[in-house]
């Protein structure tokens, strides 16, 4: 239980204490004297034996008179003549009641009986005053508040007594007999307060320890209760605050006695901005002493609170419907408050959600975000990579972040993304490290047991902006929790990977088109048509790995969430769901299997260098007035065979053409290796991961037809 006495409460006025007859002990600290003998009263600390006379002077029957008067005190916390209180020095709780030894021995028998009472009452007397200043909290309070009540109903069974003592009705046996009723509750009590004293409890450790003593005790219907009671009483000021917990997302707890706590450090901006942002987990957490009879719903309290309080953030004011029977006043063997606190749970959820899903168009953004970061449309990538080739080709830092959002822009009004209402929320952005640099910055839950450190990593010699270029996407309250900085990182990765596919892919489509462009020329038996091939294979291993990412991966998972979210019915759920998602794309996509990303890596690495190589093994391979007319444009086939007519423009092999098979035949080599080496990795992972068994198939495949 966290220390009450580090919350910030007024403090209770010296002279409070210190003036007698402002306390409940100030009878006990002045001099008293007899009802029958006009003799001196006593102070505290002395044994009350100054009288001129000892007890034992006198007759059994005046003795039983004396004891009768001097209990009758005691019982409130007041010496008598004969009885006395002594305290231990220092210790306010530790004191014993003293007879006067010259008393008849049977009359001291009895007195030592009724001694455990008067002591209780000192207990509950002292803990009532003490746990009544403003530090000790608002169950403490209300706990000696509820005892409060009992001593008042105590101190008018002791008046009785005292009128029937008066009237001569009353002898000590008597007295015996209607204490003992009163003993073992009393008892019980003095034994709850003594360990709260001692343990400084407070809060939820009060109403814990009550409800144990209370199940200790059911062979005593009576003792128990009186427990229940106190324990219910006790419990009022704290199911206040639970009240307006669950029906407000308010918490109104002044002395730190409720089970959750608010971290206010934690701010919702933190959501967009911050990848490992624990506003959602961890602004609003259960502490340690969760009251007992709480202690299997305090997950849903929690959450009920946390709905309402975005709710509340989002201007959009909602209080959970009430009425006389939802009042969390008490709590019983019918477990009605545990109803109450379902009802105020559905009610927050399913208002969230709503609000979510309706006001800001939940499933709205996650379309739009993979329209563009899943590239789920991508006509207008086609088109930004077109405009803004010249600039992604260049070093990260001669790369200018403006003139690509202003191309970015163009392109999205230039195309079918115009219509999203949502394209200007996407922006553009150029990272200073490698895809598989950036994977480092996954946590260890997230990333394979084979991911290397950050120093294992190889990062390029030199990246350009083709490498580092990503899209990002401005996500506002309350979508935040769902589409969080965390979850916005995932969709960047998976986009990095799928746009250098797909730079890739346009890169070897621009070499096919040069080989087709000389496929008019008879080249069968020359190193073009090895080129051929090699481009043909080429084409068809980034072909497949763009169909399998797109059509095997996101589309089969997408359609799976998108169906999950339709009956989700929190948004705890929903948040859950999104993140499965992105979860099984990054596994599905390889971004978690970094020994097979880095050999893909390195065969994208091939197939680019191919594809810049094209141009001039082409061009080396035959000589150039054959291909090209004089101005610059390729050659057709039926022009071709008339012009080969002519002397002055023969068909012929270059003389270079060995250095041009030599570089093919390594191109070859190396891609076919490289190739080949996926196979037993994708083997492997393919038992742990199935979907990975047709992907194994499409490469190998390729692989064996070289």
């Amino acid at each position: 239980m966290e220390n009450s006495s580090a919350i910030s409460c007024p403090s209770t006025p010296r002279w409070n204490s210190e003036r007698p007859f402002l306390t409940g002990r100030f009878h006990q600290e002045t001099k008293t004297t007899s009802r029958f003998f006009d003799t001196k009263g006593y102070s505290v600390d002395s044994l009350g034996l100054g009288s001129e006379k000892a007890i034992g002077c006198y007759n059994a029957a005046v003795q039983e008179l004396v004891v009768i008067d001097d209990l009758l005190s005691a019982m409130v916390g007041i010496q008598g003549r004969y009885i006395s209180i002594k305290r231990a020095h220092g210790k306010e709780d530790n004191f014993t009641f003293q007879v006067d030894a010259s008393m008849d021995l049977a009359l001291q028998e009895l007195a030592k009986r009724v001694f455990p009472l008067c002591e209780s009452f000192m207990l509950i007397n002292q803990f009532v005053e003490s746990r009544s200043q403003f530090k000790n909290g608002l169950v403490n309070h209300a706990f000696a508040a509820a005892l409060r009540a009992l001593l008042l109903d105590y101190q008018a069974m002791v008046a009785q007594l005292e009128h029937q003592f008066r009237l001569g009705r009353l002898s000590l046996q008597g007295l015996w007999f209607y204490c003992q009723p009163m003993m073992g509750s009393m008892q019980a009590l003095s034994n709850v307060i003594q360990r709260a004293s001692a343990n400084n409890f407070a809060g939820s450790a009060v109403l814990n320890l009550l409800q144990s003593q209370a199940k200790a005790m059911a062979g005593d219907n009576g003792v128990r209760s009186l427990l229940e009671k106190m324990a219910e009483c006790a419990s009022n000021a704290y199911l206040g605050i639970l009240e307006r917990w669950v029906y407000e997302g308010v918490i109104d707890d002044p002395y730190g006695e409720f089970f959750i706590a608010e971290n206010k450090s934690l701010q919702k901006e933190s959501l967009t901005h911050d990848y490992d942002a624990k506003y959602w987990t961890q602004r609003y957490s259960l502490k340690d002493g969760i009251p007992s009879f709480l202690a299997n719903i305090s997950g849903t309290i929690l959450t009920t609170g946390k709905y309402l309080n975005v709710m509340r953030e989002c201007g959009h004011h909602v209080q959970v419907p009430q009425s006389e029977n939802s009042k969390l006043m008490s709590f019983g063997s019918n477990h009605r408050y545990l109803e109450c606190i379902k009802s105020a749970y559905d009610f927050a959820s399913s208002e969230l959600l709503n609000l979510i899903k309706e006001k800001y168009d939940l499933m709205g953004k996650l379309r739009s975000i993979k329209h563009y970061l899943l590239l789920d449309q991508g006509d207008f990538l086609v088109h930004f990579m077109d405009i803004a080739r010249d600039e992604l080709t260049k070093k990260l830092d001669e790369i200018s972040v403006e003139k690509l959002q202003s191309l970015l822009d163009l392109a999205l009004r230039t195309t079918a993304a115009a219509t999203d209402p949502c394209h200007e929320d996407l922006t553009c952005c150029v990272e200073t490290s490698s895809l598989l640099k950036k994977l480092g910055t996954l946590t260890d839950g997230e990333r394979s047991r084979n991911v290397p450190d950050d120093n294992d990593l190889e990062e390029p010699v030199s990246i350009t902006g083709l490498e580092t270029f990503s899209l990002n996407y401005k996500i506002r309250w309350p979508l935040s929790i769902v589409i969080s900085k965390h979850s916005l990182t995932k969709y960047q990765l998976i986009f990095r990977f799928l746009f250098h596919c797909k730079h890739v892919d346009r890169q070897l489509c621009g070499a096919w088109q040069a080989h087709q462009g000389v496929r008019a020329l008879n080249m069968r038996g020359t190193a073009i048509s090895r080129s051929s091939l090699l481009c043909r294979s080429m084409l068809k291993f980034i072909n497949s790995l763009l169909h399998y990412l797109t059509f095997e991966v996101i589309e089969p998972n997408w359609h799976v969430m998108h169906n999950r979210l339709q009956t989700a019915k929190s948004i705890d759920e929903v948040i859950q769901h999104h993140e499965f998602f992105l979860d099984k794309c990054l596994r599905g996509c390889l971004l978690l299997l970094p020994e097979f990303l880095k050999k893909v890596e390195r065969l994208k690495s091939l197939c680019l260098q191919y594809a810049a190589a094209t141009q001039w093994l082409i061009s080396s391979s035959i000589d150039v007035p054959s291909l090209v007319e004089s101005d610059g444009s390729l050659v057709s086939e039926k022009p071709r065979q008339s012009k080969s007519r002519r002397p002055y423009q023969p068909l012929k092999l270059s003389s270079s053409n060995k250095t041009v098979a030599d570089s093919i035949l390594k191109f070859e080599r190396e891609f076919n290796a490289e190739l080949q080496s996926l196979g037993p990795i994708l083997n492997s992972s393919s038992k742990a991961e199935p979907y990975l068994t047709h992907l194994s198939k499409c490469i190998l495949g390729i692989g064996n037809e070289q």
